[in-house]
């Protein structure tokens, strides 16, 4: 049986999400089941659609919503607590070949979650499955115990010259 990988896209540039969705998509059609927990996010967003077309991938949202600019609420961290005992129950079955954490670096930056529940949850995951875990300010720990780590680097982005998020490209 091969062994699943753990990725992290993480960094300050853009485009995190949008890999991991293009992963789940090669994967997808390859055969494989994919699931995608997003933490943070309620909304959908055009990558969400995806869904829609190939049934052998899973989207759950497993947020309230962004709060960037806010301090979350108990309620927040209680559904993030949640979120990860669900996604740690999805890891250890090994029903899916590739598992997404979308935004979970920043449930753990907002310290919603405990960066020891996360690896604990890794380590404890079907020895065949893919595991990548995305958002901003990747902790340590799991770059550490993590297989592939890339960082989006922002050099230069649009949103600076006050573009807002295009439908179809940016969301």
């Amino acid at each position: 049986m091969d062994k699943g990988y753990i990725h992290i896209y993480t960094g300050k540039g853009k485009g995190k999400t949008t890999a991991a969705f293009g992963l789940a998509l090669r994967a997808a059609l390859s055969g494989k089941k994919v699931f995608i927990g997003q933490f943070v996010k309620n909304m959908e967003y055009n990558e969400t659609k995806i869904a829609n077309y190939l049934s052998n991938i899973e989207i759950k949202q497993l947020g309230r919503g962004c709060f960037i600019n806010e301090d979350p609420e108990e309620a927040d961290i209680e559904i993030a607590k949640k979120a990860l005992d669900e996604c740690s129950l999805l890891l250890s079955k090994g029903e899916y070949d590739l598992i997404i954490l979308d935004e979970i670096n920043i449930a753990l930056y907002y310290k919603l979650l405990k960066v020891s529940d996360v690896v604990s949850a890794i380590k404890n995951k079907a020895h065949k499955v893919e595991v990548v875990l995305t958002g901003r300010y990747a902790p340590e720990e799991l770059i550490e115990m993590a297989d592939l780590v890339t960082e989006m680097v922002e050099i230069k982005h649009y949103y600076s010259q006050g573009v807002i998020s295009r439908n179809g490209i940016d969301c």
